[in-house]
């Protein structure tokens, strides 16, 4: 039995981040990963493949729309498809190596296979049997099942089979209109499949500010990927030329059929836990799958803890990546904190969505007095010289104190200028901070500037 003072199960951005800062405050830490690569689902088939092919298509993009309007003149590229995945796969073991690299820098053990827990400071892997004084269990997520929906990962897949099919589909139908959905329907928009998104809501991105919600549809629209609302999935099966999805218009009970290549069931995520033996340990669990957990990610269960996709709040990696730290700390004797009200949420298509903070529903529901400032990138030279004017920055104020309670980017880079604007609510800044500060022309960081001045006196390029 090799003993340990703490064994994380699991080696996602939760996983991982907690070991070695666990390791870097004295502890010595296992991590459990039955995958043969670490990074979890972000890094092996999740964010970072995903990001690759967003990428590589977006140049096409590029090519084919907005290189002549810039002198650049030629035949276009055609798309070498294998070669394209295994730009993806490349990236993707660059990442895995890099985190290898550091568990070994960091002095942080692998046991490599899939781990159950048979009593409280214990974790059995394959034949053996380990002791740890925390063990925390950072075991992710997996795609949500769809009744009348059975994946086959070839024809109707997750995103993991998104991420890796055959060929480009011709046609494919996209159930849920979320993140990875719409992430993984623009990318092959781009390589020319023509996408259909069926979402059982009447508004896509569900939770994201409606304003930005709305704008952000109309420019997928314009892209070419077509919306289905109010639609509830009946069924979707394989057919002899591809698949079929059946389902009704909530707003007549109407049944209507579509056909595609590919269908894609893009319906969220759960927590998974299964193989643990949590039940069998008197786990406590919630209604909807996830561990119960207190204020410092402890469990029902003295000595294990929980942490990211497998607890409440949303599954994002770097809300894991900052328990997973927090954790750690708590773990080392010090003290972890998580600011839960300033985590921010991007959704990475062209152009990019970003948010931090509370939505305007959000507010008026609460009652808040709050102030508007907006700006659209079309006043900012950055943005209109590389063809990206379209969206705005929008940022909620109160009405009294002008401290930021959330902002919302839709445009070029959202997902980085919106850190801006987190490290500002961080502080408690107001949004006349924001609007004092100089910012570098030309940059589309201007425009969250601009907008914070429209909380005031106004934008100066509005």
């Amino acid at each position: 039995m090799a003993e340990f003072d703490t064994i994380i199960i699991g080696a996602g951005p939760g996983g991982y981040v907690c070991a070695i800062r666990a390791a870097q405050l004295g502890l010595k830490v296992a991590v459990v990963e039955g995958r043969g690569t670490l990074g979890g689902t972000c890094l092996n088939v999740g964010c970072i493949p995903s990001k690759a092919l967003l990428n590589a298509t977006h140049q096409l993009h590029e090519v084919h729309e907005n290189f002549e309007k810039m002198g650049l003149m030629g035949a276009h590229p055609t798309v070498d498809w294998a070669k394209m995945l295994a730009y993806k796969d490349d990236v993707i073991a660059g990442n895995t190596k890099g985190i290898e690299f550091l568990f070994k820098k960091n002095k942080v053990t692998w046991l490599k296979g899939w781990a159950s827990i048979p009593a409280p400071g214990q974790v059995k892997v394959g034949d053996d049997i380990h002791s740890a004084k925390h063990i925390v269990i950072a075991t992710g997520s997996e795609p949500s099942s769809l009744p009348g929906v059975t994946v086959d990962e070839k024809t109707i897949v997750t995103s993991t089979g998104a991420l890796a099919l055959g060929s480009i589909p011709k046609s494919l139908v996209v159930i849920g209109a979320g993140v990875i959905g719409l992430e993984m329907g623009s990318v092959y928009a781009r390589l020319g499949a023509e996408v259909t998104v069926v979402e059982y809501l009447d508004a896509i991105t569900p939770g994201m500010d409606a304003e930005v919600a709305k704008a952000f549809q109309k420019i997928l629209s314009k892209q070419g990927i077509k919306f289905v609302l109010g639609a509830a999935v009946q069924g979707a099966e394989v057919t002899g030329t591809g698949a079929k999805v059946s389902y009704k218009l909530r707003k007549d009970d109407s049944a209507h059929e579509i056909a595609a290549d590919v269908v894609l069931v893009a319906t969220g995520r759960k927590p998974y836990t299964a193989g643990l033996g949590l039940e069998a340990l008197g786990v406590e669990m919630l209604p909807r799958g996830q561990i119960k957990t207190d204020g410092h990610f402890a469990t029902s269960v003295k000595g294990i803890y929980a942490i990211g996709d497998a607890i409440v709040g949303p599954m994002l990696a770097h809300k894991a990546e900052d328990e997973g730290m927090a954790l750690a700390e708590i773990m080392a004797g010090k003290h972890g904190h998580v600011n839960y009200g300033v985590i921010p949420g991007v959704v990475y298509t062209t152009p990019e969505v970003a948010s931090v903070g509370a939505t305007e529903e959000q507010l008026k529901e609460q009652g808040r007095a709050y102030k508007v400032g907006k700006f659209s990138f079309m006043g900012n030279a950055r943005a209109k010289a590389v063809f990206q004017a379209e969206g705005f920055v929008k940022i909620l104020a109160d009405k009294e104190t002008d401290r930021i309670l959330g902002a919302h980017i839709i445009g070029p880079a959202a997902g980085d200028l919106i850190h801006e604007v987190c490290v500002a609510m961080e502080f408690g800044a107001s949004a006349q901070d924001l609007a004092l500060t100089c910012h570098a022309h030309p940059t589309y960081s201007e425009a969250v500037r601009e907008a914070a001045l429209a909380c005031g006196d106004g934008a100066i390029h509005a």
